[in-house]
């Protein structure tokens, strides 16, 4: 039974969703000196902190540095054997904190920040209402804004026989507590390729169903070759197919997944890794004119369009799907809600600086942690020439850098730098290889801060290291 058992409480700001996005939200806003609640229906700390980032790369980590340590002569035949899996698991259950919040929510007591937990749904322009786990009903109302940044879920297609197969999705593929001996992974974006690089790693033989065949379709097509072949050395068997049934008996013992044409793979388990929805469906849009279960269109600003007081932050709006970006974007939104509450005009859109998520259009960075690694920030080369941009790729095989022979004898990776030729700026790059994660951030500077190639020559990189990629790429661009 619901009941209330409070009266209605005001705050400067509300939050839905206490996720690493919320949590930025709340920061800006306290050390501003709004007051704020937030409210969360599982973990606070998120889908990252749980079920995606920290688990994901805490299961990745040691099978590539496994196989850095391989491929290094004095370390080759020490890093020979398998992966200590159970270790592996016990750490991401460290890594995770047993799926325990203890630490996060102390962290928000002590900035001063309201916690909630339940569902918590608008109730009208600026009004929320909380159902917390024993029915208890609490009325929040906020003067300045409401926050939604309650993320994404894993989206399953409607196929027969799936609801009653157990199919994992990233949250299942990041928790599991056994090995299974046999993975079919359905889907070969981000979250296929890295959960098929870590259970393999981890003892799976696994199989990758991905339509089309390429992996990682949004970045650089010899993103996805370099990764697709390694995993294939590996012993990987990915498909071009296309699922249309999935059959478990009963819920338990193998699954079959049957493909167009009538072929069938068999797996102890299936992961499917096919996209992601908004958790905006049972939120309460309705009560302020807004569509239930859609993503929520917003400015640079966060705030939603055609409102004064609703901004959605993070995956909701589907600028970024990443964490990273979402934090950035929660930076942003609490330093334009702190302004506004000040009654500052915010500047013209074209220079709002701070108070504008300007890097969610042309310059978000990512990195995929499958072993090879990929990173990529800006545009990439079909993207600049859809947009209209005159530009030309520069490719390097990344053999031609000295520190990749000393990284690893028979290093093999490939990066690219896409030019705008009538700015003279680079405005996209893309690396694939083992250790390239790290190159990532001077890409991004490159990018975000559009400095002039004539410039970018005098960024002397270090060497012998896999910096000097840059020197290469500027080399071959000069001509």
């Amino acid at each position: 039974m619901t009941h209330t058992v409070e009266d209605e409480q005001v705050y400067d700001v509300v939050v839905l969703g206490a996720g690493p996005v919320g949590e930025n939200v709340v920061d800006r806003v306290r050390a501003a000196g709004l007051s704020a609640a937030i409210v969360e229906s599982e973990l606070i700390g998120g889908e990252c902190s749980y079920w995606a980032c920290m688990p994901s790369k805490a299961l990745l980590r040691p099978g590539i540095a496994r196989s850095d340590a391989r491929a290094l002569p004095g370390l080759r035949e020490a890093a020979g054997g398998p992966l200590d899996a159970a270790a592996v698991l016990a750490h991401r259950n460290e890594v995770v904190g047993d799926w325990k919040d203890d630490g996060q929510l102390d962290w928000l007591d002590s900035i001063g920040v309201r916690v909630l937990r339940g569902h918590g749904r608008l109730a009208g322009p600026r009004r929320v209402e909380v159902v917390s786990p024993e029915g208890e009903r609490h009325l929040l109302t906020a003067r300045q804004a409401v926050a939604v940044c309650t993320g994404s879920r894993a989206v399953l297609p409607e196929l027969p026989g799936l609801p009653g197969a157990r199919p994992w999705t990233s949250r299942e593929a990041t928790s599991s507590q056994q090995v299974p001996e046999r993975l079919v992974v359905v889907g070969g974006g981000v979250v296929g390729a890295e959960m098929a690089t870590a259970w393999q790693a981890l003892g799976s033989k696994v199989t990758m169903l991905v339509r089309g065949g390429g992996l990682l379709p949004r970045m650089e097509p010899f993103v996805g070759e370099h990764v697709a072949g390694a995993l294939r050395e590996r012993g990987a068997d990915i498909r071009d197919a296309t699922v249309t049934a999935v059959v478990r008996d009963g819920g338990t013992g193998p699954v079959t997944v049957v493909l167009e044409g009538g072929d069938h793979v068999e797996g102890d388990e299936v992961l499917f890794a096919t996209g992601r929805a908004p958790r905006t469906e049972d939120l309460g849009l309705e009560t302020v004119g807004l569509e239930p279960g859609s993503w929520l269109d917003v400015d640079d600003s966060l705030r939603v369009l055609g409102t004064d007081w609703l901004y959605a932050v993070g995956d909701v709006n589907h600028r970024a799907l990443l964490t990273h970006q979402g934090k950035y974007q929660a930076r942003v939104a609490g330093a334009a809600i702190a302004a506004r509450a000040r009654g500052e005009e915010l500047p013209d859109p074209g220079s709002w600086g701070a108070y504008a998520a300007t890097a969610d259009h042309a310059a978000v960075p990512q990195v995929v942690f499958t072993d090879p690694e990929a990173a990529a920030v800006g545009l990439s080369l079909a993207e600049a020439e859809r947009a209209g941009l005159r530009v030309r790729a520069v490719d390097l095989d990344l053999t031609q850098v000295a520190g990749a022979g000393l990284y690893a004898p028979g290093y093999r990776g490939h990066a690219r730098m896409v030019v705008d030729l009538d700015r003279e700026v680079v405005v996209g790059a893309t690396f694939v290889g083992p250790g390239i994660g790290e190159l990532l951030h001077s890409a991004t500077v490159a990018v975000v801060g559009e400095v002039p190639i004539a410039r970018l020559w005098h960024a002397v990189p270090s060497y012998p290291t896999l910096s000097e990629a840059w020197l290469r790429l500027l080399e071959a661009y000069r001509g």
